[in-house]
């Protein structure tokens, strides 16, 4: 074989190589959900709404209870409560509501969103078994 031919068969074998590693599927870099008390719901009522916000990868909501404290809840992505008949119109700002959420294990304010209650009784779910 000469050095032109094995030159032609490294390249094409480096080319195939590329080819195939940028054919591979990135792993996942999402995290746990074991910071959460997942499956015990918890209930808040009398929660305004300070801000809702719509990003990637998870929603969140931040609101103050009757006594003015903070909290905050980390929901789904957009792209799966859209399915959910959610919105980034969903929620507003001064808006009162009651929240269902598996609360954190650490103890602070917040926890995942399993549920909101709006004033006029609408109940939008963000878990497909949320009761």
């Amino acid at each position: 074989m000469t050095t032109f031919s094995i030159r032609r068969i490294g390249l094409a074998a480096g080319a195939a190589i590329a080819v195939l590693a940028g054919m591979s599927v990135p792993g996942s870099a999402h995290h746990s959900t074991a910071m959460f008390e997942w499956g015990t719901e918890t209930r808040l009522a009398d929660m305004t709404v300070e801000r809702w916000v719509w990003t990637n990868p998870h929603t969140f909501i931040y609101a103050r209870d009757d006594q003015g404290r903070r909290w905050a809840f980390e929901g789904m992505s957009p792209n799966h409560l859209s399915r959910a008949g959610w919105s980034r119109r969903t929620l507003a700002p001064g808006e009162t509501i009651s929240v269902g959420y598996y609360p954190l294990r650490d103890g602070r304010r917040g926890g995942f969103n399993v549920r909101v209650v709006k004033e006029d009784g609408t109940e939008m779910k963000q878990l497909p078994s949320a009761m």
